[in-house]
């Protein structure tokens, strides 16, 4: 699931900082070398500059002058996207595809992490204000000029107005206030905070959408806009500003988009990019079908898992493809509970009051997380290729609490919590709570990642050695994600959140008890009981003071209290964080790997090489 509006200090200190901040349980690198996947040394990625040329201001790429022609074919796994509007994503699926589509004002450097201009051209902060400088002679696909109207528009009337996903909305609301937006002049527009609030700046890598095709939507209502550019849009009809725009697509089967010959990043020589033709999803299904395409040749890039990862180091000696390793996955696992106690409109517990009982006990959570047995995980179903994880933020966060120890499986102790609050064990091991009820629930993941489904039949075995019993279904994934966030029927879940090493407040709409991802305890829109845990105040109350602040100390201090806070609580209990391994054909040149970016973060500067 995408974590929505991830965000950077102003200042980053760069790659190097990163990992120097991690100390805990990083992946053996004895397994990484007996594979011959050691980290990627760092490459001097050749970055971007600005030119004008006749009046309109350019981005131009310092990598390489390669050849125009040909197609990437890439991959996603379940049943295709949802949407292609930008502003209704909720799932990554939708959200990777849709924003192929759509640029914002500003990037993220691969590298570095520092803040980039896309469609604008500059920008500045001073204090509570953010000038922004946009591009002249940018034009969207249907040849119309890029202008400060379409940014206002964009942020006054979808994003502040609430349409769509909100959660780019809800990770910069401070006190209840939202910033302003002013259109300067025709390429000069002006952001103003309630106040300071250090992770605004990479919020302005939201896509910008073309007002004259989205305000006839708006004016019809968020009910019209939620089905607005939905997966039955002709292609004809999508007005974008990305690299490339949708050609075709094929429910189930691919998505396939076509070169922009209008995108404002050009070449040394002056010409327009990008090289290829053609960026091509395929929609595989599963992991298992994902890597049988790759090998058959029908894919061109492919991420691993850690069971597939020797196999595929062993075939590289004589393939056409390399594998890379990007260092420890910026994203978290984990195992989580539903601590949902409202009802539904029909007056019905959402979750059963007995599995309320046991759910809100921080001794059956806690019990729960010493019965897991994370290093046997790792190295059963990563290979090795990964570390056991423990904490809210990942192991390459710069935020990262140091003071938050790792500890091994212990029984003994999730016994010991369990027999506290009047839990026991009949003559056969299984186990009841004190009201004499068995523990029995279901656990869910989403069906077709076989990494997921791996771990949910682990966690099915060590919690039966605690005597509950574990009804483990594994759906696909849209069905997952409707449980999670409007249905609320569920018990017990297996699932992972992209993130941010740079900034935490990315995961505002996660941790904050209004938070449009607060699975954990998901309210309904709009609720206004104040029911929340003492817990989730406290965390309401850091994630606002952890935004305000501005310097980066004071600012980890409030992070380190919300990390305390999880571990603690366990409303998510953490278990691996894999490497990223990817591996990619290698007649495809201008690759500059990136733990920030991955393999195709510059997919306009990639070409093939047809020598190859």
């Amino acid at each position: 699931m995408k974590k929505a509006g991830y965000v950077v200090l102003v200042v980053i200190l760069g790659v190097i900082f990163l990992h120097s901040c991690v100390n805990i349980d990083r992946p053996e690198p004895a397994v990484q070398q007996s594979m011959g996947i050691a980290p990627e040394e760092a490459i001097d990625y050749p970055s971007q500059r600005n030119v004008t040329i006749g009046g309109e201001d350019f981005r131009q790429s310092l990598a390489p002058i390669g050849k125009f022609g040909g197609t990437l074919v890439a991959s996603t796994i379940g049943e295709g996207p949802k949407t292609f509007n930008p502003f209704n994503s909720k799932d990554n699926i939708s959200s990777l595809l849709s924003e192929v589509m759509y640029d914002g004002l500003l990037g993220t450097h691969p590298i570095t992490g520092q803040p980039i201009p896309k469609l604008a051209k500059s920008f500045s902060v001073d204090g509570n204000d953010y000038l922004i400088k946009l591009r002249r002679g940018v034009k969207w696909s249907d040849g119309r000029p890029i202008t400060a109207d379409d940014v206002v528009f964009t942020w006054q009337n979808i994003i502040f107005d609430g349409y769509g996903n909100t959660s780019t909305r809800d990770s910069i609301v401070v006190d209840g206030k939202l910033p302003t937006v002013a259109k300067i002049d025709d390429y000069t527009v002006k952001f103003t905070t309630p106040e300071p609030f250090a992770p605004f700046i990479r919020m302005l890598s939201t896509p910008i959408a073309p007002k004259h095709i989205f305000e006839p939507a708006v004016k019809k209502g968020k009910e019209y806009f939620d089905t607005f550019l939905s997966t039955n849009t002709p292609p004809s009809e999508f007005v974008t500003s990305g690299a490339f725009r949708l050609k075709e697509y094929v429910p189930a089967q691919r998505v396939v988009f076509e070169r922009n010959p209008d995108y404002y990043v050009i070449n040394t020589a002056d010409q327009k990019l990008p090289y290829l033709d053609k960026l091509v999803y395929l929609i595989v299904g599963d992991v298992n079908n994902e890597v049988l395409k790759f090998e058959g040749g029908e894919l061109d890039v492919i991420g691993l898992q850690g069971a597939n990862v020797a196999r595929f180091k062993e075939k590289e000696k004589h393939s056409d493809f390399k594998v890379y390793n990007l260092g420890p996955n910026t994203g978290t696992m984990f195992l989580s509970m539903n601590l949902n106690t409202r009802k539904n409109d029909n007056g019905k517990f959402y979750v059963s009051e007995k599995k309320q009982r046991w759910f809100q006990d921080k001794n059956f959570r806690q019990a729960v997380d010493y019965a897991i047995d994370r290093k046997n995980m790792v190295f059963n179903i990563a290979n090795g290729l990964g570390a056991p994880l423990y904490t809210a933020e990942s192991l390459n966060s710069i935020f990262l609490n140091d003071d938050l120890k790792p500890y091994p499986r212990d029984l003994d102790k999730a016994n010991e919590l369990l027999a506290k609050s009047g839990f026991y064990r009949n003559k056969k091991g299984k186990l009841f709570d004190k009201y004499n009820n068995p523990v029995e629930f279901d656990l869910y993941t989403n069906a077709g990642n076989t990494e997921r489904e791996a771990i949910g039949v682990m966690v099915k075995q060590d919690l039966e050695d605690l005597g509950m019993k574990v009804n483990f279904k594994p759906v696909e994934f849209n069905t997952l994600v409707n449980k999670l966030v409007n249905t609320y029927d569920w018990d017990m879940v297996i699932m992972g959140l992209t993130g941010s090493p740079l900034e935490p407040n990315g995961g505002k709409n996660v941790w904050m008890s209004d938070g449009t991802l607060h699975m954990f305890n998901q309210r309904p829109a709009g609720y206004n009981k104040d029911d929340r845990f003492e817990w989730e105040k406290k965390l309401d109350e850091l994630f606002i003071k952890g935004a305000l602040a501005t310097d980066f100390e004071t600012r980890k201090k409030y992070y380190d209290e919300y990390q305390a806070i999880a571990y603690e609580e366990k409303p998510f209990i953490y278990i691996y964080s894999p490497l990223i391994i990817s591996a990619i054909r290698t007649k495809f040149k201008n690759l500059y790997p990136s733990m920030l970016g991955g393999l195709t973060h510059n997919i306009e500067e990639i070409y093939i090489d047809k020598t190859k």
